[in-house]
């Protein structure tokens, strides 16, 4: 009891000791020339004797590694969910140690922008679904109040505020994180180029045009795949998106399975990453210990699902996947077949598919894909959780058109004038 008392008292000059080491050094290097004891010299200063150093040296190190960790918020829509908006989220962690997010509710969307595409259920999954989302408040409001914010601060334990360097405006034209700003509490990070939900909009409602322009029948289709493919990517809503080596490593785990361990894989498109993805994903995780994830070509997609699809390229649905925190690896341009040499390139254990699918292969007498696997007693059929598919994500909005088509209008005009004013901001 008194060795702890005598460390409590000596708790003050121990801090001086941790923050000021140099000094201290110098201090006991001199009593050591002078020939005068540590003990002694310990007792002259306040400091207990060399051998009761290390336990006060340990409980310093605990307390620094007790810092306090760095809260950030970050809020939006996220309808239609795009690599955009993760790249957005694994910035805003990078400014912190826990990323929180609000997602402004159907309401509020509605008032503010028009109806939304997905559901709070669905985009509630998908951002939940995020590897470097830590928490989600739900029904968040559209512009942070000075209530909302002291909520944040004070409930939520918030640190600051982040937001992308485009300019996000209420209907009345003033600056939603204006009162962030206004109290030092706001962080800002680089908007990722070449995608938003609006080019995604414009992708589907153009796809819906050239419907109408180019009826051909079902056995012309994969004759006029290559010539029609190469015709939409000239449209203006082509992607934008220039991929690079540096994204795809700031999204992947950079960690292979162990010697061990069960790999699972799945394959697909995986366009226009949607909730179902999100669930039937997590499913196969579940079975093993690393989940490979193949993703198929865009020719292989458009010859499976026809010359309108993909509507998100190889490298935009690639990452989409990678940011799924059920997600440990992908092939990027995965063949349709599975083979037995890639079963063994890849140490494969379990091969899944789920139950809901868009593939023509799956109905009209195609070779089937998964048959060595299934040969091999090693293939599992997964039953969706969702009956969502991309189409059906997409036919909403076609049903829809109208309303999107002139609130499309609208975001398009901004977002060509943020794109010729912008200039070149540092960041990931």
């Amino acid at each position: 009891m008194a060795l702890n008392m005598e460390f409590e008292s000596n708790t003050s000059n121990w801090e001086g000791v941790y923050y000021y080491p140099h000094l201290f050094g110098a201090i006991m290097l001199t009593a050591a020339l002078l020939g005068l004891s540590t003990s002694y010299f310990g007792g002259i200063l306040g400091f207990p004797a060399l051998p009761y150093m290390l336990p006060n040296l340990s409980n310093l190190q605990k307390k620094k590694r007790e810092k306090k960790k760095i809260r950030v918020y970050m809020d939006g829509c996220f309808d239609l969910m795009h690599y955009g908006h993760a790249n957005a989220l694994r910035q805003a962690k990078a400014l912190g140690d826990e990323l929180v997010v609000g997602l402004v509710s159907d309401e509020e969307i509605v008032t503010n922008k028009g109806p939304p595409v997905l559901s709070m259920e669905e985009r509630l999954a998908l951002v939940s679904g995020l590897k470097w989302v830590d928490e989600v408040i739900a029904d968040a409001p559209y512009a942070i109040t000075e209530d909302f914010m002291n909520r944040l601060f004070n409930e939520h334990k918030i640190d600051y505020i982040i937001h992308g360097d485009d300019p996000c405006l209420l209907p009345d034209g003033s600056d939603a994180y204006a009162l962030a700003k206004k109290v030092g509490r706001y962080k800002q990070i680089k908007r990722t180029e070449g995608v938003s939900s609006t080019d995604i909009v414009g992708r589907i409602l153009a796809s819906m045009e050239d419907n109408k322009d180019n009826q051909v029948q079902q056995d012309e289709e994969l004759n006029e795949t290559k010539k029609s493919a190469e015709t939409f990517l000239k449209s203006k809503h082509a992607s934008n998106f220039l991929p690079t080596s540096r994204r795809i490593v700031q999204f992947s785990n950079a960690k292979g399975p162990g010697p061990n361990a069960r790999v699972v894989y799945i394959d697909g498109a995986f366009d226009l990453f949607h909730a179902g993805h999100v669930e039937i994903l997590k499913s196969a995780r579940q079975l093993g210990d690393f989940l490979l994830v193949g993703i198929h070509t865009d020719q292989i997609v458009s010859e499976q699902r026809g010359i309108h699809f993909p509507l998100m390229h190889l490298h935009e649905r690639s990452l989409s996947v990678l940011a799924c925190r059920y997600v440990d690896e992908v092939i990027i341009g995965a063949p349709l077949e599975i083979t037995k040499d890639m079963i063994t390139t890849f140490n494969i254990s379990l091969v899944v598919h789920g139950t809901v699918c868009e593939s023509k292969s799956s109905f009209n007498g195609q070779p089937d894909p998964y048959s060595v696997p299934k040969s091999m007693g090693i293939f599992k059929m997964l039953n969706s959780p969702k009956k969502i598919t991309t189409t059906s994500v997409a036919q909403r909005i076609k049903a829809n058109h109208e309303i999107y088509e002139k609130r499309n209008a609208k975001k398009e005009a901004s977002e060509k004038k943020f794109y010729e004013e912008r200039k070149y901001i540092s960041g990931d």
